[in-house]
């Protein structure tokens, strides 16, 4: 496999995220019952954005890649095997030449791929990089990242076709990850001004409205416009993103206390339980044993974690900026992590009641994030997500939007 190709079946997973939500709706096996009135999901109220936003801050800050450095010039496990993996694979080749398009067109199944696996590529290796730098402080790698984001900023204008939104949100995920190392550390960058405009006016329009199509698609988006909102210091875009999230998350991790049925998002008009069900991939029960059921999880777990993954990194993003979105979302993100978590160990078997009894597994290595969230920095036991969490190790990257997480977050205690 040359270097930026990534295996057909993880292409295949990506593009499936960017169907609408009625190509996989399955047959509502529940009985059809009078129609309900459906509970919306409401944003609590939270403070809005900081007087001054911290840098770098998007998913880590100063003191985590501190720690991360200080773990891997130790060796110390599982830091130095996570390095080790990341600085040998193709992200961090010092050969690598950029492949950007002035317009990345993107349809459902990646179908057509005109530009899409090369722009999230790229936006990884970029990020991946910037990491490289700040370990070892060799400049080589710091130049790299430069030269992929400049090559970028310099070319593109627009993404197109179905998939777009979605494509837009995967590689917006990356970039600000990498820039805000560059720019706000490393800081000698001639064009930074020229991919601030990049990102605020190719990326940052197509996110900041969200999304009606799966929760995995606005997830994403509002990872992406929460993150270029920070690096961009745009406090307005910011509190928006931030609306958003707190809408979607409670119509994508259902609990039983939102009663007989999940929450919805209020311009999805899911106003009957027929709507919901299908919605929900055909899953009409609910109720104590489903809390922690995702929208997506009778779907499969691997758009699952999309969901799960962008959830833990708004969730860490705000925390980082001072904004504490525990009280909202912690037990959400907590229950959604040990819910597919178990299945995914076999710590459980299949019940007859959730999604027919059978689940497509496969949840990817986005557990690192929220674990350490909700584990390391608030105390919370989560002994199925930590069984999964410690047997993916090192996790790498899914190709779209997570790279290197064991390396960055676990165990990380600032």
């Amino acid at each position: 496999m040359r270097p930026g190709m990534i295996p057909r079946v993880l292409g295949l997973a990506a593009a499936l995220a960017g169907l609408t939500t009625a190509a996989f709706m399955a047959p509502a096996t529940a009985a059809k019952a009078p129609v309900a009135k459906a509970a919306v999901s409401k944003p609590a109220a939270v403070a809005p954005a900081p007087a001054s936003f911290t840098h770098p801050g998007v998913n880590l800050n100063t003191k985590q890649l501190d720690f991360v450095r200080s773990k891997v010039q130790a060796n110390a496990a599982p830091w130095k095997a996570a390095y080790d993996q990341m600085i040998g694979s193709s992200y961090a080749s010092l050969s690598r030449t950029a492949k950007p398009r002035a317009t990345v067109e993107c349809g459902s199944y990646s179908n057509p791929n005109n530009g899409c696996t090369d722009e999230r590529e790229d936006a990884i290796a970029a990020y991946t990089d910037a990491l490289a730098w700040y370990i070892t402080r060799d400049d080589r790698y710091a130049q790299k990242s430069i030269q992929l984001m400049d090559a970028w900023s310099g070319t593109i204008k627009d993404h197109t076709n179905s998939n777009a939104p979605l494509q837009t949100g995967w590689a917006g995920a990356s970039w600000p990850k990498a820039a805000e190392i560059i720019k706000h550390v490393y800081g000698n960058w001639p064009n930074s001004g020229r991919f601030d405009t990049m990102l605020r006016n190719v990326y940052l329009p197509k996110l900041i409205n969200g999304s009606n199509s799966n929760g995995n698609w606005e997830l994403t988006m509002v990872e992406a416009a929460t993150s270029i909102s920070v690096y961009l210091d745009d406090k307005t875009s910011y509190d928006k993103a931030i609306s958003l999230y707190l809408t979607r998350v409670p119509a994508y991790v259902y609990l039983a206390s939102d009663g007989d049925l999940p929450k919805t998002v209020p311009s999805q008009n899911l106003n009957t339980r027929d709507k919901i069900v299908g919605y929900w991939q055909g899953q009409g029960t609910f109720g104590s044993s489903m809390t922690g059921l995702t929208q997506e999880t009778c779907r499969d777990f691997v758009h699952t974690g999309y969901g799960i993954s962008s959830i833990s990194h708004v969730l860490e993003t705000s925390r980082i900026q001072g904004q504490d979105l525990y009280p909202q979302v912690g037990e959400r993100l907590r229950q959604a992590l040990g819910f597919q978590s178990k299945f995914q160990v076999g710590a459980s078997g299949v019940p007859s009641n959730l999604c027919g009894g059978k689940l497509t597994l496969g949840l990817g290595p986005i557990t690192e994030v929220g674990f350490n969230n909700l584990n390391t920095l608030h105390g919370v036991a989560m002994s199925n997500t930590q069984t999964l969490t410690e047997q993916q190790r090192p996790s790498g990257t899914n190709n779209l939007f997570v790279a290197w997480e064991t390396l960055t977050n676990a165990q990380n205690p600032n």
